[in-house]
């Protein structure tokens, strides 16, 4: 069987997914786009576009744009909440694409469609009822997310739901949230992962297009400086802190800020950042590992540095046993 083989690492999911090493980009929306797919996918990754809200034709430009520019393999992310989920769901079988992951939602509605069409559905879960459930419809893979990550968080960390999640179902598991080195890929190994799928450390790649100020953001970030937001509405997200933010979270707490005005409140704000770097009045999704993330590299020279730096810490797992 052909895996994933970095020295003493080994995964199923090179096979599963036709990569070099097991590491997933993350499907991060306004971001993920196709240059910073193609550059994932020729680093050895899988490299996602984010479907995010945008209509068909402008995923199934980003698509044919990403098949220029790599001969990889390569997903789309698709947001089960998108208006126009219904056609996004359509033009992933129409333009070939090979391994979808999913978030917001339960992807069953579709998985026949996407099945019968070959390509292999990753959905993001954040409990082990939603990992069952998925796997029961046929999903190969799941991606346990937990709450450190960036973007829409669910209740549970990565270091408590990965082991549940491996314990639960019998498919791999991908860990996410948190995870931004070597040390983060072989402590998900130890949990029980087969792989990891990473974002915020993708956000300084050198070929991520984001603004220059969120990667400045990020690049600066502390330990400290994450806060989630949107837990009154029913999907809480992770962002930096900033004067946006602060100012979210102030009234998410104010009784005489509706549901209607706060919600209005979240709109367009990750364009803001995302597109046009505008640093007060944007919302700048990243994980609480953005006080980790000091250099912008090459997104194939991110991947080696965390696969080679996940090789030596297992290679000196020895020293805790005798």
């Amino acid at each position: 069987m052909k895996v994933c083989v970095m020295g003493l690492i080994q995964s199923p999911l090179c096979e599963m997914l036709g990569i070099e090493y097991p590491v997933i980009q993350g499907g991060m929306a306004w971001i993920a786009d196709a240059p910073l797919a193609a550059a994932v996918s020729n680093g050895g990754g899988l490299g996602l576009i984010s479907a995010m809200n945008a209509d068909a034709d402008w995923l199934r430009q980003e698509i044919r744009k990403a098949k220029t520019m790599t001969d990889k393999p390569f997903g789309v992310n698709i947001m089960l909440m998108s208006p126009f989920v219904d056609d996004v769901a359509r033009v992933v079988v129409e333009e070939g694409v090979r391994v979808i992951t999913t978030g917001a939602g339960n992807p069953g509605k579709y998985m026949k469609l996407w099945q019968d069409a070959g390509i292999c559905v990753l959905p993001v879960v954040a409990s082990v009822a939603l990992a069952r459930l998925v796997v029961r419809s046929g999903a190969p893979a799941v991606i346990a997310e937990g709450s450190e990550s960036g973007g829409h968080i669910g209740e549970t960390t990565t270091m408590a739901l990965v082991p549940q999640v491996a314990d639960a179902v019998p498919v791999p598991v991908i860990a996410a949230g948190g995870i931004a080195d070597g040390r983060g890929l072989a402590a998900a190994l130890m949990l029980g992962a087969s792989g990891v799928q990473m974002g915020t450390r993708f956000l300084v790649a050198k070929e991520c297009t984001v603004h220059p100020n969120y990667k400045q953001k990020v690049l600066k970030a502390r330990d400290i400086d994450t806060i989630a937001t949107g837990k009154r509405l029913g999907h809480p997200v992770r962002s930096l802190k900033n004067a946006y933010s602060r100012d979210y979270f102030k009234k998410e707490y104010d009784s005489s800020v509706s549901d209607v005005d706060l919600e209005a409140l979240g709109g367009g704000a990750l364009y803001r950042a995302a597109k046009e770097g505008d640093e007060k009045n944007g919302c700048f999704l990243a994980g609480q590992v953005a006080g980790m993330v000091r250099q912008e590299q090459p997104a194939a020279e991110i991947i080696r540095e965390v696969c080679d730096e996940a090789e030596q810490q297992l290679r000196g797992a020895t020293q805790w046993v005798s």
